[in-house]
């Protein structure tokens, strides 16, 4: 499992138009799942991610966790994270997982991440959005299960 995280002031992810999921400050997280992936890497994933200490504190420092400064969430599925660009020019998904598992995990992950935080907001599983962000720092972290 693969997550790009984005520090955020604001984000909102838009279908057709309309907005489906906004937050204020605190962390977009866009989802890849993989072949491989069970419950255990999102389990694993978000338990990494609830504890990342990449807010500032009083001083300037990132001391403080998404629950110290009370940040909301929102969680944006993306099989793209998944993309091999080794042969050629155009990526290749295989690596990504099956749609139908890939959207139970993506679910599974989101409901972790509702136990524990009071805004949490989502995009639409294998929808067409736009996703508008403000990247606070910017500050964007990568994390993929596989070397944590």
């Amino acid at each position: 499992m693969r997550a790009l995280i984005q520090r955020v002031s604001r984000a909102q992810v838009d279908i057709d138009g309309e907005t489906v999921g906004a937050i204020g400050k605190g962390l977009v997280i866009l989802l890849g799942v993989g072949q491989e992936d069970t419950e255990a890497q999102a389990d694993k994933l978000w338990t990494k991610i609830s504890k990342l200490r990449i807010f500032e504190d009083s001083e300037g420092k990132t001391n403080l966790s998404l629950a110290d400064v009370r940040g909301d969430v929102l969680v944006v599925s993306q099989f793209t994270l998944f993309a091999s660009c080794k042969k050629g020019n155009r990526p290749s998904f295989t690596d990504a997982g099956k749609p139908d598992e890939a959207n139970r995990l993506y679910e599974y992950f989101v409901g972790l991440a509702r136990t524990e935080v009071p805004h949490v907001a989502t995009g639409i599983f294998a929808a067409m959005m736009d996703v508008a962000l403000v990247n606070e720092g910017p500050f964007t972290v990568w994390l993929d299960t596989d070397e944590l």
